[in-house]
């Protein structure tokens, strides 16, 4: 079984901006396998079901971005997870144009308060990461105004086709392997 968690921040206002792309790519999980999240528990919003064979856990850290780890840490403890070969994370990444994906086994937080707390809670950074990329910093823009800042319209469509990457990436990590999701996704779009 797999825990497959997005990052997000859950008010309603956070909706559509950067750093809730993980949440929106659950969206398009839940959407596409027909997994409803209606469970609530572990300080998350999750539902049950599967991807192809292979049984899931749809979640939505419900803590806040930067306790993410708090319900993370939950979940897999209570659902016996080993978080080195069934946990995914998708996250928003600042250090990619829009529209870029890189799949990751393991690895640093890279400055995602998300990914520094869920390495403290599950107590490994042996996991694998599905980021998005949502586009660099403006010179002079706050970090926090950026991440929580909106796509423009254009930049919207992109994102909508780079989740659904997301999510592919999510499915081949699962049914063939990272090495594979990391061959088919890390890749610059305008490679």
């Amino acid at each position: 079984m797999y825990i497959i968690a997005g990052l997000g921040n859950p008010e309603k206002k956070y909706d559509g901006t950067r750093h809730n792309v993980g949440f929106a790519t659950i969206d398009c999980l839940s959407e596409k396998y027909g997994i409803s999240l209606t469970e609530k528990k572990f300080r998350a919003v999750y539902g049950k079901g599967r991807i192809g064979d292979e049984k899931v856990i749809l979640v939505k850290p419900l803590t806040y971005m930067n306790l993410s780890g708090e319900s993370l840490g939950e979940m897999t403890s209570y659902f016996k997870i080993d978080p080195t070969k069934e946990l995914i994370i998708i996250s928003d990444d600042i250090d990619q144009e829009i529209g870029d994906i890189r799949v990751r086994p393991k690895g640093s937080a890279g400055g995602h308060n998300g990914l520094k707390n869920i390495i403290l809670h599950v107590g490994t950074d042996e996991f694998n990461r599905v980021r998005v990329g949502v586009g660099h910093k403006p010179a002079g823009m706050d970090l926090a105004d950026h991440v929580l800042s909106h796509f423009t319209a254009s930049q919207q469509k992109e994102m909508d086709d780079s989740i659904e990457h997301a999510a592919e990436a999510v499915r081949v990590i699962m049914e063939q392997g990272t090495d594979a999701a990391m061959n088919q996704f890390n890749h610059k779009k305008s490679q």
